[in-house]
């Protein structure tokens, strides 16, 4: 059965930038299947305002293949809100899904979130889930 997660938009964008850091790992491993990424609308929505901003001038191609990368081990759900005070309610949808999906959230800003087991840095995500450290 292949990892259950969700993807804070920093992640894709730090790891679009370099394939060496925790996020650019993440990505690869999205990239080559490992994951099942869960998503919804919203989520799709954001990525898609984020990634094609032109100060990161990504290329076509590079977001293209992230995409295809969702297409194709994404998971839509429809998630249940919560009510955890959330830091930053722009943020709420990426907790609602991964609580609603039962999978991990990776972000970079865990300061946005509530302290759960769930919720993992991506140094943390490879170290105790990927290299099995738990």
């Amino acid at each position: 059965m292949r990892l259950r997660i969700v993807l804070d938009t920093n992640i894709l964008v730090s790891g679009l930038f370099s394939s060496r850091g925790a996020p650019g790992q993440i990505v690869d491993a999205l990239n080559s299947g490992l994951f099942s990424c869960y998503v919804c609308d919203a989520i799709i929505q954001e990525y898609t305002d984020v990634l094609f901003r032109p100060e990161f001038e990504f290329t076509p191609s590079k977001i293209e293949s992230v995409f295809d990368s969702i297409k194709r081990s994404g998971i839509f759900v429809n998630p249940i809100s919560s009510l955890h005070p959330m830091p930053d309610e722009s943020d709420r949808i990426f907790y609602d899904v991964a609580k609603s999906a039962d999978a991990y959230l990776i972000t970079g800003n865990s300061k946005h979130f509530p302290n759960e087991s769930f919720i993992l840095s991506p140094a943390e995500f490879i170290k105790q889930i990927m290299n099995g450290e738990r």
